[in-house]
């Protein structure tokens, strides 16, 4: 029997911590005020973001509202699963640190409850 993942989600701001595991920046654009050496990110996994229309229609909706949520949430898993060789590429490497030890997803936003890592967390552990 496989050990359960352990994927974290955290917002980038946060000081990196020892069981923060392998860190991923999941965000399309890269944080500003955020040096990539306190970022301490193995790697930027661009293509796992949402595209740019996606997030600016979820940043223009009443982003607290269930529904434009569930809608963010339903065209990302979309993405997500029609991705090309970026995404599957960007997923291998999520795989292959999953498997080895703790993951941290990595995200900007202020939200903590409703963004683009939260989700790809709940996806990445329904597959």
């Amino acid at each position: 029997m496989t050990a359960p993942l352990t994927i974290a989600v955290k917002r980038i701001y946060e000081p990196a911590e020892s069981d923060d595991g392998t860190r991923f920046l999941v965000d399309r654009l890269w944080p500003r005020g955020v040096s990539k050496e306190k970022a301490a990110l193995a790697a930027w996994l661009k293509p796992l973001s949402p595209s740019d229309d996606l997030r600016e229609r979820f940043h223009h909706a009443t982003a607290d509202s269930d529904e434009a949520w569930d809608a963010f949430r339903h065209g990302y898993f979309a993405e997500l699963a029609g991705g090309g060789e970026a995404v599957k590429a960007a997923l291998f490497t999520l795989d292959a640190a999953a498997k080895a030890g703790p993951v941290t997803l990595l995200y900007a936003a202020k939200s903590e409850e409703r963004n683009n890592a939260v989700a790809l967390r709940e996806w990445l552990l329904a597959r």
